[in-house]
This record gives structure tokens, sequence and C-alpha cells, in this order.
């Protein structure tokens, strides 16, 4: 089976890269700016903004399947419209869709947590551009599926470990906020379930999280001690105090999409400690 990444040379691209099957052969997946690792993929240069580039590439590869695991933040044209874009070509060509979402769809504003059925309402730009692509997805594609996640954990390259490192270290400015909720998952947890979710049929929506819920700054201490450095060097701060917009707790409830996965999705607490570390 043919699979395309879209995002590939990104952190969860790469997981996906890395893990593809040898059965399926190499991977297609594309860049917007660097290629990954040529011995691993077949490389593509893809901007989602320029749909007759996309069309062209999905008649050349021709795959079985497409997993959008681009990012593209809070641009709407790339976010959005792209992801809308990527949806009606695959579905005119038969083509199966797992697109990858993010927990900034939700406000923060319910007291449980957000199960697969529950509905957007986002409170950042990003957020909103995530929900609409969820929409036109499930809207152009009923038999796609749209996985959602939240804070994406590495082995030290992911954003949220570089920020803990550099505020360690004293070479960067700010805190991390005791207040702000999230269910971190590690992005090997969770390139392994894409990759069932993309050999099964399974279509709807999927939550896609670790079952920890904890703090950004609780969560910069468990990856400063798996790292050796000094906890008590985070800053913390809250962001109740900031005015920044964008939900404060936010937790997925994965249990439901947990019961018919093959793969374990472990939390924070597990997946950084040194006996069981990815």
């Amino acid at each position: 089976m043919t699979v395309l990444i879209i995002g590939g040379s990104g952190l969860l691209g790469s997981e996906l890269v890395r893990r593809a099957g040898s059965s399926d052969g190499p991977p297609a997946a594309t860049y917007h700016s660097r290629p990954g690792d040529p011995a691993r993929a077949l490389w593509h240069h893809l901007d989602l903004r320029a749909p007759r580039r996309l069309e062209e590439l999905l008649d050349t590869v021709a795959p079985a399947a497409v997993i959008n695991a681009t990012s593209g933040g809070a641009d709407w044209a790339v976010t959005a419209e792209g992801a809308a874009r990527l949806a009606l070509a695959a579905a005119e060509r038969g083509i199966r869709l797992v697109h990858v979402s993010s927990d900034a769809v939700f406000s923060g504003a319910s007291r449980d947590p957000y199960d697969e059925s529950c509905l957007p309402d986002p409170l950042t730009p990003y957020g909103a551009a995530k929900a609409a692509a969820e929409t036109a997805v499930r809207v152009i594609a009923p038999d796609a599926a749209v996985a959602r996640t939240s804070l994406i954990i590495g082995n030290g390259r992911s954003a949220h470990e570089e920020l803990v490192h550099a505020l360690a270290d004293g070479t960067r400015e700010g805190a991390l906020f005791t207040d702000d909720v999230r269910c971190p998952v590690h992005v090997s947890d969770l390139a392994a379930a894409l990759w069932e979710i993309t050999r099964s049929d399974a279509a709807g929506v999927f939550h896609l999280a670790g079952p920890d819920a904890v703090s950004r700054h609780r969560l910069g201490e468990l990856i400063a001690r798996r790292d050796g450095l000094d906890p008590a060097r985070l800053p913390s701060a809250r962001r109740c105090d900031t005015g920044l917009p964008g939900g404060i707790d936010v937790r997925l409830d994965c249990r439901a999409t947990q019961r018919r996965l093959e793969t374990r999705l472990r939390g924070a607490r597990a997946f950084l400690s040194g006996a069981d570390r990815a």
C-alpha cells in the first residue's frame, strides 16, 4: 500500500516516515523547506496553497492513503483551506485520508474531558483553522479519519522539550504555566496509532493523547528530570494572569479510541521515566 505523508519532514511526519512498515515499501512524503532522510522516503516538495501542484502530486504518487500530518500553524490558507483542498482531491481519486487535528479546537470551558463526540469551540486563530479543517474533511470525505491529539513530545526534538532546556540553561526568558493543562503524547505512540488507523477502514473522529493530564510546568519538570536538568531552574507562572488567548485546561478523553486500537498510548509520567523511554 503506497502512503503519502503530508508534512513528512516535521516532528510527527518524520516519525511516521521512520515507522513505515517495510512490507509497505518506502512511503512518499512531502516537505516545504527541507526534505528528510532520502533513504526512508521518496520526497516531494509541496505547498498546500498550490492546488495544481497538489493534484499533480496525487496523480504522480497515486497513493492508496494520505496522512496529513502538517501543522501549518495559524496560517488559514494552509491549515484550513489546504486541508479542505486535500480532502476534495483525495475524495475525487478514492484515496483514504487520515487528517491530524489538535486539542486546540476546544476552549477548555467544559468541566469534563472532551470525548470524540464533542464539537469544536476554539478560542485562537490556530484552533479555528484546525476546527474548519476538521469540518471540511468530515463533510467532503465522510470515510476519512480525523485524529485529534495534544502536546507531542519526542526524545528531545519537540518544541516543548527545547523550551525546557532553554529555560533551564537560562538562554531564553519566559515561564511554564502551572494552570495550562494538556494530555501529552509521545510521538512514537502517536505515529504507531496513526499507522494503525491508516491501515484500517475506520472513519470518524479519534482522540490520540496520553492518559495523564499535566500542566506545562509539571511536564517541564518531568522532562528536566529525564534529561538530568534541575527542575528548580524552570520559572513558573499562571496563564490566567497573562491574558493570552486559548484554552487553559483542555483534556482529551481517549477511552473510546483506545478500546479500538492495539497501540497503547502512554501517559507522560510513563514515557518520561527512565525505565520507559521510547
